[in-house]
């Protein structure tokens, strides 16, 4: 099956799929997106997405309201098409087509809708059964980094060292030696049974992830505490986990070259994965 593209009302083979070189999102990353995966065949969390969409939108001043345009509709038809076993779903939307001037176009511009819909193959089982290793990066991001903004290019930076030294994730360390998130995922540690995180706010993402696996501790009735954490102090931790939407829950083992508790995954993290898993 091919893979699927729908832009502005229409359903297209991606290979097709066009959009006009004065879309501002293309000129000015002036836009937000979203992902999201399935499981047998059905979008998980898809409402928590569309809220977070939503609120990216607003926070841009982009008039679009997800509900209205149905975006969860388009979503759903889009699986259905593609016919996947599992389904990975892109949602993209800007500002839209207008001459480039860095101030917002008249109000008649309307935003430009793209989603893609491609085959989704989750990380093996070998990497949650051994644990990854991280690095530690520089976080360049702009201040806002809980509008999910198309303008990725400091996370790609990020990634793309870590790519370079062998490493599965770039750990997010602020000016202040704080740890924010990783260039791709939420950040989760572990010290004395308890589970950690960095507090919400502006400088990280509202993961809807990070939020499930929170609720799920909540439930296992282990204690979670929002924290700042120093890049020092997480090396100290019992466990190190990162989460997202097609990582789920995944051990880390070393960051920076240094071993995170025992080197191996730990029995946190085995507990929160089997619980999301169970409730996907």
């Amino acid at each position: 099956m091919p893979e699927l593209a729908y832009v502005n009302g229409i359903f297209v083979e991606l290979s097709e799929a066009r959009i006009p070189i004065e879309d501002r999102g293309y000129q000015f990353a002036d836009g937000v997106y979203e992902v999201i995966g399935t499981y047998n065949g059905r979008p998980f969390a898809m409402e928590e997405h569309l809220v977070r969409l939503q609120y990216s939108l607003d926070e841009l001043a982009i008039r679009l309201n997800v509900s209205d345009y149905g975006i969860g509709r388009i979503v759903s038809a889009g699986i259905r098409r593609a016919n996947f076993e599992e389904t990975l779903v892109y949602i993209q939307i800007t500002r839209g087509v207008a001459p480039r001037r860095h101030e917002f176009p008249s109000a008649d511009v309307k935003p430009s809708i793209v989603m893609t819909f491609k085959s989704l193959e989750r990380l093996p089982q070998e990497i949650y059964d051994k644990g990854v290793k991280l690095i530690s990066f520089p976080d360049l991001r702009w201040g806002r980094c809980d509008i999910k903004s198309t303008a990725l290019l400091a996370n790609v930076l990020a990634k793309q060292q870590a790519t370079k030294q062998g490493a599965f994730e770039a750990l997010l360390v602020n000016t202040e030696g704080f740890i924010t998130e990783g260039s791709s995922t939420s950040v989760f540690w572990v010290k004395q049974e308890k589970l950690f995180v960095t507090p919400s706010g502006k400088n990280i993402l509202p993961s809807i992830t990070r939020k499930i696996l929170m609720e799920i501790a909540g439930e296992l009735g282990i204690e979670t505490c929002q924290f700042a954490c120093r890049l020092e102090d997480l090396l100290k931790a019992d466990e190190v986990i990162l989460a997202g939407t097609t990582t789920e829950a995944v051990s880390v083992t070393e960051i920076d070259e240094k071993v995170i508790g025992t080197g191996s995954p730990g029995v946190m993290v085995k507990r929160i994965r089997r619980a999301f898993l169970n409730r996907c």
